[in-house]
């Protein structure tokens, strides 16, 4: 990951509004069902944005589809290099779920 994909990340992460809910920091969600992103894995957190735009662009069960109006309605406007910028920046985020050695 370089600095310009984090520099990119941040862009995507601002652009959304995603402080809105899940904090300005990715880890102080104004709600606690909403989930901590900062620290967590690239790769699930990609996994996630791509079941919410199946969901929202009404794929069938089987494809591994996330539901929810609002996620749904910011993951259809990402492109891969949108999700892979942003889980980058998400995933260098200091958190309680990462483990720094």
């Amino acid at each position: 990951t370089s600095a310009q994909d984090l520099v990119a990340g941040k862009a995507v992460f601002d652009k959304f509004n995603c402080a809105s809910c899940h904090g300005a920091d990715a880890k102080t969600s104004i709600d606690p069902a909403y989930p901590v992103l900062a620290g967590q894995h690239p790769d699930y957190l990609a996994q996630a944005l791509k079941a919410y735009k199946r969901g929202a662009s009404g794929s069938t069960a089987m494809a591994n589809v996330r539901k929810n109006p609002i996620m749904g309605a910011f993951a259809t406007q990402l492109s891969d290099a949108d999700i892979a910028n942003v889980t980058a920046w998400l995933a260098a985020q200091p958190s309680d779920l990462s483990t720094r050695h």
